[in-house]
């Protein structure tokens, strides 16, 4: 019986082999031909037809040589940077933090704004977006996607903001309204669930496809990756920590109505600042707080010992579900407690549960946020790009 041959397979050899050679380039460049030839385990004349083909697309580019024994100098090739451009955007309450990264993933445009005076989000992601391209020196069209990280509900079904607690004029239509102005894919993304894409791609959880991340600051939330994707659950809902019903503060019934959640108030930065003004910490803010209590030695171990118990019953209740391996522990509190708090939030869960997760400080400590919308454009522009190199 002879071989069936499955059409365009020569094609797909040409894409799949393209792509590996735009990852190698991205991962370890600048490369010669011959290089690339060797890591790919292409022959010299088909890894130079590959390298012309993805010169002739405009994704790679020569950028110098690399000098030999005998004949002339190799030439260098590297991935070109303007071949296309992300914007993440990182929106709190108060302010947007923009930035523009080109496919390589190198920063090049950065912009902070208030949103104070103006209760437009249109015209709020409109300027942010167009001033982190301009300071980047980037043309609008070809800013390929923009990522947005913001608190509250993103639906899985729609990309849209269902219910943001601190945002009250971001709603649903808005996703197809910064579409239409943009002129440009828009991605919506729960903050809580970039700063983990952050973590996994350079923080405290490298290397592990299972974990989860507890953000404590101002609100409390929860990232949840399984099998190195993030679960949104079937409304976005998942991670919403702040609602888990805890003993010991009023459970609201009526959550439309902007009450405080139980675990927030237990664990808040609100209840932080409580808490550490009970054991004679009247520092400015939550982390302000939790950093005084640690540099005050044994002194400060009460108030910590407190937090902690606070924070393991949020922790024990996700861990007794998921049955992780680690449990970071991010935003500002998260940040500012350090291996001091994790240590003992690790104890604290292990002394009530039957599951011993590891607890960890995050690893990060500039913008998360803004870096994990800026990871999470760039996996999807370099997909789209890199995988349509064959026409």
């Amino acid at each position: 019986m002879s071989a069936t041959r499955l059409p365009g397979t020569p094609r797909l050899l040409r894409a799949l082999n393209d792509r590996a050679a735009l990852e190698l380039l991205l991962e370890r460049g600048p490369l010669t031909r011959a290089r690339l030839g060797e890591l790919t385990g292409l022959s010299k004349v088909t890894a130079s037809q590959l390298v012309e083909r993805l010169e002739e697309r405009g994704l790679v580019t020569r950028v110098g040589e690399q000098a030999g024994g005998r004949g002339p100098n190799a030439q260098l090739y590297a991935v070109r940077p303007g071949s296309a451009h992300v914007v993440g955007v990182d929106v709190g309450a108060e302010r947007v933090v923009a930035a523009c990264a080109d496919i390589t993933g190198a920063v090049i445009g950065r912009v902070e704004q208030s949103t104070r005076d103006t209760d437009d989000p249109v015209g709020v992601v409109h300027t942010a977006v167009v001033r982190a391209a301009s300071s980047a020196g980037a043309e609008l069209s070809s800013v390929r996607r923009v990522v947005l990280g913001t608190p509250g509900l993103v639906d899985p079904g729609t990309g849209d903001i269902t219910f943001a607690f601190n945002l009250p004029r971001w709603h649903r239509g808005l996703l197809a309204a910064l579409r239409e102005d943009l002129h440009t894919p828009v991605v919506f993304e729960n903050d809580v669930n970039l700063a983990a894409v952050a973590e996994a791609q350079s923080g405290a959880a490298q290397g592990l496809s299972d974990f989860v991340l507890v953000w404590v600051g101002a609100g409390v939330g929860l990232a949840i990756m399984l099998g190195g994707r993030l679960h949104h659950g079937s409304s976005g809902a998942a991670g919403e920590i702040g609602y888990l019903p805890v003993p010991g503060v009023p459970i609201p019934r009526d959550v439309s109505r902007r009450a405080k959640p139980a675990f927030q108030q237990l664990a808040g930065a609100d209840a932080v600042r409580a808490v550490a003004r009970e054991h004679g910490f009247d520092a400015g803010g939550a982390a302000d707080a939790v950093q005084a209590a640690i540099a005050a030695g044994t002194a400060g171990g009460p108030m910590l010992d407190e937090l902690a118990r606070r924070l393991a019953l949020g922790v024990a209740s996700t861990c007794v579900v998921l049955d992780p391996p680690l449990v970071v522990l991010a935003g500002e509190v998260g940040q500012a407690g350090g291996a001091a708090l994790a240590e003992r939030v690790q104890h604290e869960v292990a002394a009530i549960t039957l599951v011993r997760p590891r607890v960890v400080p995050t690893g990060l400590t500039e913008e998360p946020i803004l870096r994990g919308a800026l990871r999470t454009a760039l996996d999807a522009v370099r997909d789209e790009v890199f995988g349509s190199t064959v026409g």
